[in-house]
């Protein structure tokens, strides 16, 4: 019984004892023949990315992904109190737009600047977690946290002492993750 579609393989006439065989179609049939070559095996896949290796931002980039800028703790600090706070807006929005561009994970820079606006008690600990997440996935320990938020929460009405720890904390860390990946500044 022959499948549709299937070719049915006979031998040719006169020639019973050959190996040469033909399909219906007077094609000839594949043999299974020792002496081929056995073909080369499929190439190695790519390496993995090291853990320590910058990630593209977005899929399909090519190269590294970009870096972020190395801000002064204490011309942030000193910028702040000039502007009289309108440059912390500034910091969340170039911050977070850096992040997501370097990672491509985190809310980036406009949705930092909105929730900054009108959340603004919320950005020290989403700040922390996202400098903390740069870290974490390079495989290394987190110098901060969400919970470093808590030092803004908990002792920023006490002459903005815990605002100054946060952020010499929270900056400091995003400064050297950016200075260990070749920025300079």
């Amino acid at each position: 019984m022959v499948r549709h579609g299937a070719r049915k393989v006979v031998p040719r006439e006169g020639d019973r004892d050959s190996l040469l065989r033909v399909t219906e179609a007077n094609d000839p049939a594949p043999t299974t023949d020792q002496n081929q070559p056995v073909p080369p095996p499929p190439a190695p896949a790519a390496p993995p990315v090291p853990a320590g290796a910058a990630v593209p931002a977005y899929a399909g980039a090519v190269g590294p992904a970009p870096l972020g800028k190395i801000r002064s703790t204490g011309t942030c600090v000193l910028l702040t109190i000039v502007t009289l706070g309108f440059y912390s807006l500034y910091w969340y929005y170039a911050t977070h737009d850096e992040m997501k561009r370097h990672s491509g994970a985190g809310i980036g820079g406009g949705l930092a600047l909105v929730l900054a606006i009108f959340v603004g008690i919320a950005m020290p600990f989403v700040s922390s977690s996202e400098v903390g997440g740069l870290y974490e996935r390079r495989g290394q320990v987190k110098p901060v946290s969400a919970a470093t938020g808590l030092w803004a929460l908990l002792l920023g009405w006490f002459f903005f002492v815990g605002l100054i720890v946060w952020f010499v904390k929270t900056n400091g860390a995003l400064n050297a993750y950016w200075r260990s990946l070749g920025a300079q500044g």
